[in-house]
């Protein structure tokens, strides 16, 4: 399939357009890849959604590890090859282990988690297949992360179901990556 929303050349971008990517550029992530490709039509949005993203990435109240697993579960769901190819690497390097990246991949439930592991995978999953939380589930999640913890853990599944409809509507292809390309 071809990318529906290809990147446009920087010599044809807008004023508001140029500031947007370098908000980005400038910032954690330093370059304007994946979703923001196509979100650069749209610069007003495109700067709301990183300023969210960045926070959701680098500081929420769940921890980076426990981000890139929801991050995981949530490329999963949404058969996200982009979402997958960036972050699976990331994951296992900040100590997501490899046998539960393999089991997501594969829509298993990992045999082997730890307990906050699983309480984000089921909080992860309940959410994307149930739309909505069970009590023990979110009681789970609210004992060991509190409420600012359960606010952004929802939030890093919002925002990362935002950018896999957006990628998955533009097609936007996948870039190389060490992690093997989701299965079908």
């Amino acid at each position: 399939m071809t990318d529906r929303l290809r990147p446009i050349p920087p010599e044809d971008w807008t004023d508001a357009q140029r500031a947007a990517a370098q908000e980005i550029i400038n910032g954690p992530r330093g370059a304007l890849y994946g979703p923001f490709v196509p979100l650069l039509r749209s610069p007003e949005l495109m700067g709301h959604a990183q300023r969210v993203g960045e926070y959701l990435r680098y500081r929420s109240a769940i921890g980076v590890r426990l981000s890139e697993l929801a991050i995981l579960v949530t490329a999963r769901e949404w058969d996200q090859q982009v979402e997958w190819a960036i972050h699976a690497p990331i994951a296992q390097q900040v100590g997501v282990p490899p046998d539960v990246i393999a089991a997501i991949a594969r829509h298993e439930r990992p045999a082997a988690m730890l307990v906050d592991e699983a309480v984000v995978y089921d909080f992860c999953l309940e959410l994307h297949r149930h739309k909505r939380v069970s009590d023990r589930v979110y009681d789970d999640a609210l004992a060991l992360f509190g409420e600012q913890g359960v606010v952004d853990l929802m939030g890093v599944n919002g925002y990362y179901t935002f950018l896999a409809m957006v990628m998955n509507t533009a097609r936007t292809e996948a870039p190389a990556s060490s992690a093997a390309p989701l299965p079908d």
